[in-house]
């Protein structure tokens, strides 16, 4: 079976997928206690091919996540730490002279950088000037990294899951424009409940460790991403998608009120693509044949709430853009 041919979707391959999903869940809870909404969401990243911005408070569990979900899918894994003094080479990688041991003579030798794995974790990326942000933006749209004019491709699959502080602290830059855009999602870490905090303490301060075994394979992954993509979506279904982003939008005419008082600016076409990708992982994860636009709205806080930048006016009023979304999805019917 082909999965990149929408001819061969059928219930078989997403029960398969359906199941592998699961799986991976399973795994991960062995480690990461609590936090299903963002492992969902995570999974949702994965299958989709995209990239992910988790957003939260030190200690919730970010690196531990995707560490894990790297060892889950068997894929290699590198972790950067973004700091005020890391240079963009230290990301990417940089040419070297390097002595021919046969010749004697000097040649230009490109020495990869961290970038080149399967799976990253850009840690604190605010942490780190825009300047060294901007060396993640090849790699996550294009998947290749240039280099002394030469081009040179990344490993598949290839996915970035970065972290951030909440922007009020003290020494983070807020990510541009262009660098938000590229992340399919941006997911919020919550503090777990008290239930959940009693058995992170019990089982992190014990003897015993929880080992995680990989389920799925890089290959694997792939086809299931082919999958994905494969699932049908209606025209009503795309259509419900663009009537939503445009409406982020405040010079649309059909824009609510509360959208043309409080945002600069609106949601990019990135959006709509990834609310109809959300929506059609989404459904072949949970076991359907065809994306809706239920899927798409479950999806649409986490595509757009890094998308729509708030003015002066919504700060000053101290409107925020999770109420702008939910008075988004209320005023724009299917």
């Amino acid at each position: 079976m082909n999965p990149s041919d929408p001819s061969t979707l059928s219930v078989a391959a997403i029960e398969q997928l359906t199941a592998r999903r699961q799986a991976l869940v399973d795994q991960i809870g062995r480690v990461v206690i609590g936090q299903r909404e963002i492992i969902d969401n995570t999974l949702l990243t994965l299958f989709a091919g995209g990239h992910a911005l988790i957003t939260g408070v030190p200690g919730l569990a970010k690196t531990l996540l995707i560490r894990s979900l790297s060892q889950a899918v068997d894929l290699r894994f590198n972790r950067i730490q973004f700091t005020p003094d890391l240079m963009p080479s230290d990301i990417t990688g940089t040419d070297v002279l390097e002595e021919d041991p046969e010749s004697g003579r000097r040649r230009q030798v490109f020495l990869p950088g961290p970038v080149f794995s399967n799976l990253i974790l850009a840690d604190e990326i605010n942490r780190t000037p825009p300047k060294t942000q901007a060396a993640m933006l090849e790699t996550m749209q294009e998947r290749q990294v240039t280099v002394g004019g030469k081009t040179y491709p990344l490993p598949r699959p290839f996915h970035v899951f970065a972290t951030q502080n909440p922007i009020e602290q003290e020494g983070t830059y807020v990510l541009p424009e262009a660098q938000a855009d590229r992340f399919m999602f941006c997911l919020n870490t919550t503090y777990p409940s008290p239930s959940e905090e009693e058995r992170v303490v019990r089982e992190t301060t014990g003897t015993s460790q929880a080992e995680i075994s990989p389920v799925i394979t890089g290959p694997e992954l792939i086809e299931a991403q082919r999958l994905v993509r494969s699932v049908p979506v209606s025209d009503e279904v795309i259509a419900y998608a663009v009537r939503l982003v445009s409406r982020t939008r405040p010079e649309t005419p059909e824009a609510p009120a509360c959208i043309r008082e409080f945002v600069r600016w609106g949601a990019s076409p990135r959006a709509s693509q990834f609310l109809v990708l959300g929506a059609k992982a989404r459904a072949a994860t949970t076991g359907r044949l065809c994306a809706d636009e239920e899927g798409v709205r479950q999806v649409a806080r986490q595509v757009l709430r890094h998308r729509i930048n708030p003015n002066f006016n919504a700060r000053a009023q101290k409107v925020g853009v999770e109420v702008l979304i939910d008075k988004l999805l209320k005023e724009v019917p299917f």
